[in-house]
Order: structure tokens, then sequence, then C-alpha cells
């Protein structure tokens, strides 16, 4: 198949060219580095010609609700078009568990491009995954200072390497619509994470004011149902960083 990866020279969007390539596909890197630009639509009826189907994993990093809805319904808008134009025939996005469940700024965002994907012109799968193991890490980077802050955060940490694999899986079959859920083979709190990433490090976890944050403290971040489970554990992915 002739797959095009929107995001992907990001770091989850390199893990999908790289599943996607080891599985004999043809693969268009869509990137601002490639010459397509999502939020004006430059460059995407040339990246799409000839495409059979679409895994948009681009992204944008902010808790601003109003930049993470502008953001999403732009670049998904300019996505489908092209993808119509281009008689594109599946277009799979990845969105995060609990998107329908934790009301942040963030995740309105996810949920815009979650609406509009599924009611586009282009038969559609959507697969919402947990949080990815490197996010201990990158909350780390973020929290300056030798205390490291912790929201209160239960979830089910999955590989971004086993994400990929589900969406280059998801991309070669029919369209599914909203998918099962993929998730991790254990639940951990976000502070355990970050001390196991930064072993000597002090991590305190404080719980957060807000709906959302007594969302993400419970279940509201955790798969519902039936789900396909990753592989690859915390500990075992932390063992070989």
């Amino acid at each position: 198949m002739r797959m095009a990866v929107a995001g992907g020279t990001g770091w989850v969007g390199k893990l999908v060219v790289e599943k996607a390539r080891a599985a004999d596909h043809e693969v268009v890197v869509m990137s601002r580095s490639t010459g397509v630009d999502l939020t004006t639509g430059a460059g995407l009826d040339e990246a799409l010609r000839g495409v059979d189907v679409v895994i948009d994993v681009v992204n944008i990093e902010t808790l601003s609700r109003k930049a993470a809805v502008g953001f999403f319904e732009t670049t998904t808008r300019h996505l489908l078009a092209a993808e119509q134009k281009a008689g594109v025939k599946h277009h799979v996005a990845l969105s995060i568990v609990g998107v329908d469940r934790v009301d942040s700024g963030y995740y309105a965002g996810k949920r815009r491009q979650e609406e509009l994907v599924l009611a586009g012109p282009i038969p559609a799968t959507v697969l919402r995954a947990t949080q990815f193991h490197e996010f201990a890490a990158q909350v780390l980077a973020r929290v300056p200072g030798p205390v490291k802050v912790a929201p209160v955060m239960v979830t089910r940490p999955v590989a971004a390497a086993d994400v990929a694999a589900e969406l280059v899986r998801l991309a070669e079959g029919p369209a599914q619509g909203l998918g099962p859920e993929i998730a991790g083979p254990e639940v951990l709190r976000l502070a355990d994470m970050m001390r196991r990433v930064a072993p000597g490090k002090l991590v305190l976890s404080l719980p957060l004011p807000g709906a959302a944050a007594r969302a993400m403290a419970r279940d509201g971040l955790l798969p519902v149902g039936q789900f396909r489970q990753g592989g690859i554990t915390f500990e075992k992915w932390a063992a070989t960083r």
C-alpha cells in the first residue's frame, strides 16, 4: 500500500514510518520539513497523489483549549479535503483514551479532531491510546528545579512502538470508526513512573484542582471494556533507555 504519515518526522511519526516500511508499504512522510504544511494545506495535493491511506499523528504541545481546538480543526479539515480530492480510501487518526471523560484544554482539541474524522468524507478509524512510556520523562523535563511535582494521575502506559504497530495494522484493514483502544499491560501512577526514570530525584505527588484533574486521579485515563494490550512493560522500556 501507499501510506502517508502526517507528522511523520515527530517521535511517534518516525516509529509509524519505520513500522510501515518494515511491512513493505510505500511511505510518504508529511511534515513541514518535507514541504507539507497542514496548517495551511500547502503541499498536500502533491503529497497525497496515489496514496491509499493516511495515518495522522500530527500534534501540538499546548494546554490552551483555544489553541488545541484551532490546531486540530484546521489540520484535520485540510487533510480530509485533500484526501477526498486525491481519492484516499482510509484515514487513521491517533487519539487518547479518556478524551471523552477528561475535559482539559488539549483533550478538547482531540475531541474536535475525532468529531471531524468520524463525520468526514473519508472512511476512518480512530485509535485511542493511553499515555506513552515517555510521558514520565516529558513531565520531568517540564518541571524545573531539583524537586519534581507530579499531578496525581493513574494510567496504563503503553510503548509508542506498540501504538505505531497498531496504527499500521489498522491502516492495512477496513475503516472501523472508533476502534478498540490500546493500553499497556499494567496500571501505574505517574509519580512512580517519574521516580523510575529519574532515580535520586525527589518526586512529590500532589492532587490538582478541577474536574479534569480529579478524573485523571481516578480512572478517567484507563481503558473501558475490551482493549488491545501492548506487550512492552514500563520497566522493560525504562531498562533500555
